[in-house]
């Protein structure tokens, strides 16, 4: 076999498989350093791949921050319960996360509280779980 033959053969074989543009959260975020944070709620983002949610704390108690949390697919937050409307504007939460590698105020969301009514979201692993009051 030639040298072509063997370039068409792994091009074929490539082509049947769907490129997917995706990002590795290993990658972006560092597991083993969490951060915690209280905060409130800007705008929750439910949209593919994965949804996110915005917020405002304080770790420093220097002012206000603005914070974008990275949750789990989109797939596997409607398969749990979680909908557009599970949070919202204004909600008061305690949360933890794999902070980001590039150092912005990002995280790779792993536990949600929500002490006003008791909601908690956790992704401690490869599938997420909530737990509604």
């Amino acid at each position: 076999m030639n040298r072509w033959s063997c370039f068409a053969i792994c091009a074929l074989a490539v082509a049947g498989f769907p490129a997917q543009a995706h990002h590795s959260i290993a990658g972006m975020y560092h597991r083993d350093q969490q951060v915690s944070l209280t905060g409130v709620i800007v705008e929750f983002r439910f949209v593919q791949p994965h949804a996110f949610l915005v917020l405002d704390a304080d770790p420093d108690e220097t002012g206000p921050q603005r914070w974008h949390l990275e949750m789990d697919n989109h797939r596997e937050l409607v398969q749990v319960g979680v909908t557009a409307e599970t949070f919202g504007a204004g909600d008061e939460v305690i949360v933890s996360g794999d902070r980001a590698r590039n150092g912005q105020p990002r995280l790779y969301l792993r536990q949600l509280h929500r002490p006003a009514d008791g909601l908690r979201y956790e992704q401690p692993g490869f599938s997420p779980s909530l737990r509604a009051p």
